[in-house]
């Protein structure tokens, strides 16, 4: 796999667990703990992606 199919694919999951985290926010008694271990995934992607773009 080439770098940049690489941070397509990482931006790409990056988007999904963006969407679920809006999703869950908006749904009536969501799980706090959910969300927080979805962000905290989110970050750690959205750090890779950096890492590999530099």
């Amino acid at each position: 796999m080439s770098l940049t199919s690489h941070i397509a694919e990482l931006k790409k999951k990056h988007q999904t667990l963006s969407d679920s985290v809006e999703q869950l926010q908006r749904s009536a008694g969501s799980d706090d703990l959910e969300i927080a271990r979805l962000k905290k995934e989110k970050l750690m992607l959205k750090e890779e992606i950096s890492r590999l773009s530099a």
